[in-house]
């Protein structure tokens, strides 16, 4: 994934970022089959489409619209179908339906970020000197903020293929090196007061800020990932099935859903497989575990 994006004050590179960013989502989506914009496996998921939609969206409404004069949105009710959870500029389509949107269609968003690209690159070439600092500073959110959705892209493509039973690959010419466990080491943390947060320097989400000191108790930490084998073993001891070792919503919760295993782990044929974003494989011992909820990591611990 891209590092986090940080501007200069030279218009020039605003433009290259903001190129280099957009095309990186267009990327993403390039394997994807018209029919696999559509998708939504379930309710944390979003389809691609509105993935694409939605980044556009964030540069129509707190760039554009603001700061390029006689700007005309590319249609009157985007703003409602793909705002996410901006209070402060509208109402929102409710979330678990955005796979029920066939229109606009594939080609429609991509013709919409067309637009806002045409638009938005006008605006950077040459922007108000009023307000000039406005708009590096939301430009800056703007594409730190595709960014997340280019992560969250993977993360929903992984799912939406992953209920399928024909567990197709998204692309199927991605390779994982054979994974290496060595013996861990712990190493040792004395305790005392700690200071976490953004320190002001470069990029960061208001969610980051302010920072601020925590009290932590001495503790320590394996110097090496927990590999899918020691997630196995865990497994095959009765993990699942000992309700000493979970937090009790934890526990409620795999009860409820009867988890057994990892995300995207089955057991076929008395093997252990692992669906990717390449499909379906054998599940690699050595490989560091994925996927598992908060509960999970915690009873293993």
């Amino acid at each position: 994934m891209p590092e986090p994006m940080i501007l200069q004050a030279d218009e020039a590179d605003w433009i290259d970022a903001y190129r280099k960013t957009r095309a990186y989502t267009e990327r993403i989506c390039a394997p994807l089959e018209t029919d696999d914009y559509q998708l939504q496996s379930i309710v944390e998921t979003s389809p691609p489409k509105w993935h694409i939609a939605h980044v556009s969206w964030f540069f129509e409404t707190f760039l554009l619209a603001p700061f390029l004069p006689g700007y005309r949105p590319f249609h009157p009710r985007f703003n409602y179908l793909f705002n996410s959870y901006y209070e402060t500029v509208g109402s929102m389509y409710p979330r678990p339906q955005r796979g029920m949107l066939s229109r606009p269609t594939v080609e429609s968003v991509y013709e919409y970020r067309a637009h806002v690209d045409e638009h938005m690159l006008t605006l950077l070439s040459s922007p108000p000197a009023a307000g000039r600092d406005d708009v590096l500073c939301r430009l800056q959110l703007g594409l730190n903020h595709e960014q997340q959705h280019q992560e969250l892209l993977f993360m929903d493509i992984k799912h939406n293929f992953s209920v399928n039973p024909l567990r197709p690959a998204y692309r199927t010419d991605l390779k994982v090196d054979a994974g290496n466990t060595r013996p861990a080491r712990w190493v040792e943390y004395e305790g005392g007061i700690r200071h976490i947060g953004a320190t002001g320097e470069g990029f960061c989400f208001d969610n980051e800020t302010p920072r601020h000191g925590v009290l932590l108790t001495p503790w320590r930490l394996a110097d090496r990932l927990v590999s899918n084998g020691e997630y196995l073993e865990f497994m095959q001891d009765g993990g699942y099935r000992d309700p000493r070792l979970w937090l009790a919503d934890g526990w409620q919760l795999i009860r409820q859903r009867d988890w057994r295993h990892p995300l995207y782990w089955s057991e076929q044929d008395g093997e252990w497989r692992e669906f990717t974003l390449g499909g379906e494989r054998p599940l690699d011992p050595h490989q560091p575990v994925c996927h598992l909820s908060c509960y999970e990591a915690d009873a293993y611990a």
